[in-house]
């Protein structure tokens, strides 16, 4: 995710770092490109325009915003979806470890290390979803907190936050057994398993279900085409003029086609997505304080991008 501070209006004008610019730059250049191309050939008498109104590409250009526009809130939609999603992560996290070590934290010492269990236990869960809608590996994480042989079983599991929360049942059923719960207790703290289970869920929905490949392929080739064709309907009314227009046309319609590309998979490793990992990290700052342990540092933006 991009994070900057608030810059002033000229200076937005003139940043780059930390925006769609250099992502898009070769292509903005290219039609910048063919549009001087146009124009000299046009001049030289080496080509016959015969075209006495932009208006045709006007209407297309028009047509092609509305869909772009459609097709950018769709993919906002996604990652503000999966924001939230992270966002009662973090919650139920957070309020069942805190439950957890306020339930079994004063009981016999078993109960006390269940506590912990179950805290450090949440967070490698957080460690796990990230690196299960990311495509990683989160083997060391889950390794170093968790203790054998729960770490093999977990590793051993195609969906390991999946195996994490069956984990978390488990252990909630042998304290329930054991009368370190009561039945009114375990249902509290087996109502956050539910919420993490439903977040897992809401998470893979969006992680594994895109937007349709053929709207996208559509949309990304009218827009390419239009910047192609724009130069051959301006040359002839703008003249060398055509080159700057034709730039910042470009800069539009494909910073905005690349832009939903990177909203739609919130969960990826591009500039516009979610910091997953620094959430995680803030996870484990804030369980691994309520259980009194050394504390790891927070992940700090490089180059204006958080991790």
């Amino acid at each position: 995710m991009i994070v900057r501070p608030r810059l002033s209006s000229l200076r937005l004008l003139f940043v780059v770092r930390g925006t769609i610019l250099p992502r898009v730059l070769p292509h903005v250049l290219g039609i910048a490109a063919l549009s001087a191309l146009v124009v000299w050939a046009y001049r030289q008498g080496y080509l016959d325009l015969q075209i006495s109104s932009p208006a045709p590409l006007s209407l297309l250009g028009i047509a092609l915003s509305i869909f772009l526009g459609f097709r950018n809130n769709a993919c906002y939609d996604r990652w503000w979806e999966a924001r939230k999603h992270w966002g009662a992560l973090i919650i139920e996290l957070r309020s069942f470890s805190h439950e957890a070590i306020a339930l079994l934290g004063d009981d016999s010492s078993g109960a006390k290390e269940a506590a912990r269990r179950l805290a450090r236990r949440n967070i490698a869960f957080a460690h796990a979803m990230v690196a299960h809608l990311r495509g990683n590996d989160a083997r060391e994480d889950i390794s170093r907190l968790l203790p054998e042989p729960e770490a093999s079983r977990v590793l051993a599991s195609q969906n390991r936050p999946n195996a994490l929360l069956r984990e978390h049942d488990r252990e909630l059923a042998t304290l329930l057994r054991e009368k370190h719960l009561t039945d009114i207790t375990w249902s509290e703290l087996r109502t956050h398993v539910h919420g993490l289970m439903n977040v897992l869920s809401a998470c893979e929905r969006i992680r594994f279900t895109p937007l349709p490949f053929t709207y996208t392929v559509l949309l990304h080739r009218t827009a390419y085409l239009f910047c192609l064709l724009l130069p051959f309907g301006l040359a002839e009314a703008l003249g060398w003029f055509t080159p700057w227009l034709a730039a910042m046309i470009a800069y539009t319609f494909f910073g905005l086609d690349r832009l939903s590309d990177e909203l739609e998979e919130p969960f990826g490793t591009e500039p516009n997505d979610l910091s997953l990992l620094a959430m995680a990290r803030s996870v484990e700052m804030n369980l691994m304080e309520a259980l009194g342990e050394p504390q790891p540092e927070p992940l700090k933006p490089r180059d204006f991008v958080l991790p």
